[in-house]
């Protein structure tokens, strides 16, 4: 269990904007994702909890062990803290081969352990057949194998994961995930995962932190933050949804309705506590949630006409991009049988929207 509460402010400088971080969070046995975009304040979050930076104020404890404490004076050197760090870079000694890389990360066993120790690790990640070479004659997966496998070696008591797939294509990446599926199986280590791949949020994380600006937005499953973003900008972050500008007609809590406005149509919705009438809100819908056909007379109830502006056919859907700014997701076989329509009506259920 790690539980982290810390602040740390750069103040603004000659082309660089002031930047705080302030955050708190608990995490244990799993794998946690820090999810954001560039700048939100994840790598600094690492740092601070590698040992790498010294926050400005708080507390960091690890398995009831204090790493940091800025009113208690205690600030343990990275060694003394046992974590495993991956770098975005895999940060391996150039002039090092495979396995003096893994040696030196516990240079300080005895020799026979350390002999051990190295000849496991690299069995266990598969990499007999290159552990004599350098890192410019690894492939980006080899690299990233050694790098994760030398974060482990010494036992760490958490593994911190920076963008552990970034540069790796579609085989590499799905490999990466099998390998660290088994890690944590296998080694029962916890592990913060820096990312904003939100695909690579939902196939590793069971709990998932949203950052922004150096704060904490939202926390929770990401299926339960991917269901109900708690925020506009978490839903703009996320990058899933159709956020639409609606106003409030209409509410009727006795028959759990209320209508909304997008535009010169009215669609039903059930009805949204702690609104009122008037209330100007942002309309929140899953582009894979709505259906188009095509526009037969005047749209009927949860309608709205729409031209079609761009198609992307993606391997397992195709989105369709309509004016007003609505996508929209339909199998490819759904697609195909419609591709010719010029005039589209798209659907909106009921039950599926929401408002923030």
């Amino acid at each position: 269990m790690i539980h982290v509460r810390i602040r740390k402010q750069f103040p603004p400088r000659p082309d660089a904007a002031a930047f705080s971080l302030d955050v708190e969070f608990k995490a244990s046995c799993g794998v946690t994702v820090l999810f954001g975009p560039s700048g939100a304040g994840k790598t600094l979050t690492l740092d601070c909890i590698a040992g790498f930076t010294a926050p400005d104020a708080g507390r960091i404890m690890l398995d009831d062990e204090i790493l940091f404490d800025a009113q208690a004076g205690v600030c343990l050197p990275p060694q003394a803290r046992r974590c495993g760090y991956v770098f975005q870079n895999y940060a391996l000694f150039p002039h090092m081969t495979l396995r003096q890389n893994l040696a030196f990360a516990i240079q300080r066993k005895p020799r026979l352990e350390r002999h051990r120790r190295v000849n496991e690790m690299i069995e266990r990640f598969r990499l007999t057949d290159v552990a004599g070479r350098k890192p410019h004659e690894l492939s980006g997966g080899q690299k990233q194998r050694c790098s994760i496998a030398r974060a482990l070696i010494g036992s760490p008591r958490l593994l911190l994961l920076d963008e552990p797939a970034r540069g790796l294509d579609a085989p590499l990446r799905a490999e990466l995930y099998e390998l660290l599926r088994q890690v944590q199986a296998e080694f029962q280590t916890p592990i913060l995962l820096v990312t904003h791949d939100l695909d690579e949020s939902f196939e590793l994380g069971e709990e998932m932190l949203i950052m922004r600006s150096g704060r904490v937005v939202q926390s929770g499953s990401p299926k339960a933050i991917a269901d109900r973003p708690a925020s506009v900008e978490v839903a703009r972050l996320l990058g899933i949804f159709n956020l639409l500008p609606v106003e409030i007609v209409q509410l009727n809590p006795q028959e759990n309705s209320s209508r909304l406005r997008l535009g010169e149509f009215d669609l039903t919705g059930p009805y949204f506590p702690g609104h009122m009438l008037g209330d100007r809100v942002w309309l929140c819908v899953r582009p894979d949630a709505l259906t188009v056909s095509a526009r037969d007379g005047s749209p009927g109830a949860n309608q709205i006409p729409a031209q079609l502006q761009r198609v992307v056919e993606m391997p397992h859907s195709v989105r369709l991009e309509f004016s007003g700014g609505i996508r929209v997701e339909v199998p490819p076989s759904q697609f195909e049988a419609q591709k010719h329509n010029r005039e589209w009506v798209i659907s909106f259920p009921q039950e599926g929207l929401r408002v923030l």
